[in-house]
């Protein structure tokens, strides 16, 4: 027993040596060939050493193929069948595998495809092999860090799903995007709209596909630069030039101006050029900010995306009118550019007791015709009283002597289709309709509400589109009593008000006339109260005498302004009619009332001789169920219901104002608000003269009492009205009426 144990052993130890010399010796052929094993001591040698189990790895797939980009992953797509049939290798190539830059020569690749695309298949075995033995674990340390390496090359990764050709400028994009995105968007709304938008799309371009510009980026560019025709300027928003951007940097630089300049469109075309509170501080406007994501998303995706970004235009009738109206100042309308031609002074001379009328001919009169808009008798060449008062007109309009006469200075001013003073009145009239909410009225109301024109001296109730009644109405004096421009909401009407004087007429007007005389507030039919910390109020009683009239529109407002009627009806005669300390008058408030009451109470069945059934000597307040807004605007350039463009007086300045803001002010933020004071409802201790009859004769409040707002609205102080969604709320300086 012990002999053939000898034996044994003595065999093992022959077995050893012979492979090790073999394998030493045959190691590359081993390595290059697949020989059949048959003799009985490569059996033996095979069933004596360990062997790795064959890696399994399958052949790549073309979802593999589409995952990476680089040179490398196209040749290891050539070899598929060579990693199978050399998996079964002796583990010495193990020492091979300590090389890290072999694994990082695939850097879109996670790390096990990447030790597969390598053209040594060996270097893929020790990955998928449980090491056995010590010296086998040892060379699989270096594999660690290449494993580790796989988050640094993650970003990669992420951006493989774009198209190979704008995988450069995307790269470039992610860098910009995520370094120095402020160069290109100054608002911190903005850069987070980039960021997420070209992060979700791997940071492909979305302007460009293969360097060439996409249909949007065409549609975008043609926009920006028709940006004159909406009372813009194209120069605000400059479109780079894309056929000279040859690479990859030239292009993403490209990519984020445009997006810029789309942004500054969008964000302008909405909400203006300049805040309305760089104007003046009696303006008040609810806030319609656009949101830079929806604008990303709106025009990228839509069928037409120039018309995706003029919708951030004004969807009104009457600023699409005066876009079009704009175009033929500028001689861009649909038929051809008129010009008068030089030549003598055309005059017109009506008939009078001395001589008869006298009617000129000339061949230009046609011309003059068109270019003034009358169409009757359009070719006729004489001068005659028609046009002799359409030319009237129009130098009125152009601010020179309206003299009726065609001369050169006429003939000039009528050719002249650039930059001329009704362009810029145009301009800023459109400016000042990107101002107003987009909706102006109730939708349960059919689209009603009412809107104020200070410079035409009219209101207008309108619904579903259409002018439902109008009238006459008196508004602020230019200076600290303008009427300031809002939009509110109507809440109520008051029959038989209450006058409660507002705080600066008390204390600017009233109480310096009782130093003067005593008894005035007596004889005007005024109530006089102090308080006990001296402060006082002075109120006016329901009365056909009121100052209010007969009935008081309520719309709660931090200016303090309301519509009412007036006891002096003769200024609604007048052509100019800017006399109230702010408020505005009515002239038919009965109308006006059951109007608005059978708008919001249709079954109520309202008529005027009903409200003026109400008046007496106690307030009715008759509340709307659903508020009506009201909308208080400028319009100084606007197109009358015949189609012709009107011009008004530019009674308060600002016209003159804003003009001189978007010409003197280039570079400047102009859409920053600008902080006014607010308003003050107290009202200081005041030393009465002897002689004044007060009501409660300091009996009253212990304090200064309600406010004057409170008195006037009820309720406690005004807060910022309620903003749309999407809209900030701003509060400015204001006028106390």
């Amino acid at each position: 027993m012990r002999d053939c144990l000898n034996h044994r052993a003595g065999f093992d130890r022959v077995l050893m040596t012979v492979a090790a010399t073999f394998l030493t010796v045959s190691a590359s052929s081993a390595l290059a060939q697949d020989q059949a094993r048959s003799s009985a001591a490569e059996l033996a040698i095979e069933a004596a050493i360990p062997r790795p189990e064959p890696a399994n790895v399958p052949p790549p797939t073309a979802s593999d193929i589409k995952l990476d980009t680089t040179a490398t992953v196209q040749d290891s797509a050539k070899e598929p069948a060579q990693a199978p049939v050399k998996a079964d290798i002796a583990p010495a190539p193990n020492k091979v595998e300590t090389k890290p830059s072999d694994i990082a020569t695939t850097p879109a690749a996670e790390a096990p495809k990447g030790e597969t695309a390598n053209t040594e298949p060996a270097k893929t075995e020790p990955v998928k092999t449980e090491p056995a033995k010590a010296d086998t674990a040892m060379p699989a340390a270096p594999a660690a860090p290449a494993t580790a390496a796989a988050p640094t090359v993650e970003p990669v990764k992420a951006a493989s799903n774009v198209p190979a050709a704008d995988q450069p400028v995307a790269e470039k994009l992610k860098d910009i995007i995520g370094a120095k995105t402020s160069r290109h968007f100054d608002r911190k709304n903005e850069r987070a709209a980039i960021e997420k938008f070209y992060g979700a799309r791997d940071f492909a371009p979305v302007w460009t596909q293969g360097g060439s510009l996409t249909t949007a980026a065409k549609g975008v560019i043609a926009r920006l630069k028709d940006a004159a025709s909406d009372g813009l300027n194209p120069a605000d928003y400059p479109v780079p030039d894309f056929a000279s951007a040859t690479t990859p940097d030239a292009l993403a630089d490209a990519e984020l101006k445009l997006t810029a300049s789309m942004f500054d469109y969008a964000r302008q075309a909405q909400s203006g050029r300049m805040h309305w509170s760089q104007v003046s501080g009696d303006i008040l406007y609810p806030e319609h900010p656009v949101d830079p994501n929806e604008v990303l998303a709106k025009v990228t995706t839509a069928t037409d995306a120039s018309a995706a970004l003029d919708s951030y235009n004004p969807p009104h009738k009457l600023y699409k009118e005066l876009k079009a109206k704009l175009a033929e100042l500028r001689g861009q309308g649909s038929g051809p550019v008129i010009e008068i031609a030089d030549g003598p002074a055309l005059k017109y001379t009506p008939a009078s007791k001395k001589q008869a009328e006298v009617v000129v001919e000339d061949a230009r009169v046609p011309q003059l015709r068109a270019k003034l808009g009358l169409a009757e008798n359009a070719g006729d060449t004489r001068y005659d009283a028609a046009v002799a008062d359409a030319v009237r007109k129009f130098q009125s309009g152009a601010e020179m002597k309206a003299t009726g006469i065609l001369d050169d200075k006429t003939v000039k001013a009528l050719n002249t289709p650039k930059r001329d003073k009704q362009i810029d009145v145009v301009l800023v009239n459109m400016e000042r309709w990107r101002w107003l909410p987009r909706d102006l009225g109730a939708p349960a109301l059919g689209d009603a509400y009412v809107i104020l024109n200070i410079p035409d001296y009219t209101l207008k109730v309108m619904q579903r589109g259409q002018q439902v009644w109008t009238t006459r109405v008196v508004t602020g004096k230019p200076g600290t009593h303008a009427t300031p421009l809002l939009t509110e909401t109507m809440k109520y009407i008051t029959v038989n008000p209450t006058w409660n004087v507002p705080p600066s007429i008390v204390y600017n007007e009233y109480l310096p006339a009782l130093q003067q005389d005593p008894t005035v507030l007596q004889r005007m039919g005024l109530k006089l109260e102090q308080n006990r910390d001296g402060s006082v109020h002075i109120s006016q009683p329901p009365g056909e005498a009121n100052a209010l009239g007969r009935i008081r529109f309520n719309f709660p407002n931090k200016f303090l302004v309301y519509q009412h009627d007036t006891p002096d009806k003769n200024l609604f005669a007048r052509e100019d009619r800017a006399f109230s300390h702010g408020c505005m008058r009515v002239q038919n408030p009965d109308q006006y009332a059951s109007v608005l009451l059978n708008i919001t109470m249709p079954n109520e069945k309202y008529t005027p001789e009903r409200v003026r059934s109400m008046y007496g000597k106690s307030e009715i307040d008759l509340k709307f169920p659903t508020p009506v807004p009201v909308n208080i605007t400028y319009q100084t350039a606007f197109v009358d219901d015949a189609g012709k463009l009107q011009f008004r007086k530019d009674v308060y300045g600002r016209d003159a104002t804003m003009i001189n803001i978007l010409k003197n002010n280039r570079g400047k933020d102009l859409e920053a608000v600008v902080a006014h004071s607010q308003p003050s409802y107290s009202r200081p201790a005041t030393t009465l003269p002897s002689g004044v009859a007060v009501a409660n004769n300091g009996g009253g409040f212990g304090s200064s009492g309600p406010n004057f707002f409170e008195r006037l609205f009820g309720g406690g102080a005004p807060t910022p009205p309620p903003a749309p969604v999407g809209r900030r709320s701003q509060q400015q300086r204001v006028f106390t009426r």
